[in-house]
């Protein structure tokens, strides 16, 4: 598990998820109606906030789990954002490994803590094997923080989708 601020690598911190078995494919990870469940909570955390949140999972990755998270938050346009205000949740799933990858506008204004309460009730539901709940609840947490700094105003548009892409 990393958290990472775009602009500090050194911030990262590494742990593992519980033991999945191995997937023949990341599609694999979680079933549709799992996925949707993620998707709506994603609509439901953006609802009061001007805030972005994307999930992204992979089956394993041949770099440095953040430095894979940064790429993929660029391939995504998270950093285009109009506040800079996006929140990317990458998962490798095969490597035990995840990143909390907060924009330039959050990583501003928050404290280190916000990204570990959310860490940490991430860790809590993926320790037990439950990564829908772990995400789902990841997401409205990062949501309520991005409410707080970043509340939904009249005009605000979702800039990105809210769809689980996948690597």
């Amino acid at each position: 598990m990393v958290i990472c601020d775009p602009s500090d690598s050194e911030q990262a911190k590494q742990t593992v998820f519980k033991k999945r078995t191995p997937m023949s494919k990341v599609e694999d990870f979680l079933s549709k109606e799992e996925e949707q469940e993620i998707v709506e909570a994603i609509r439901i955390a953006e609802k009061n906030t001007s805030g972005e949140i994307r999930v992204h999972l992979e089956k394993t990755t041949s770099l440095d789990a953040y430095d894979r998270a940064m790429e993929v938050f660029h391939d995504l346009k998270m950093d285009e954002t109009e506040l800079q205000n996006g929140v990317l949740i990458y998962l490798a799933v095969e490597d035990k490994t995840f990143v909390i990858c907060g924009d330039k506008g959050i990583n501003d204004i928050v404290t280190n803590t916000f990204w570990d309460s959310t860490r940490d009730i991430m860790i809590a539901h993926f320790k037990q094997g439950n990564f829908k709940q772990g995400l789902i609840d990841g997401i409205l947490k990062a949501g309520e923080e991005l409410k707080k700094h970043f509340p939904w105003q009249e005009g605000d548009t979702n800039e990105l989708s809210n769809e689980i892409s996948k690597g």
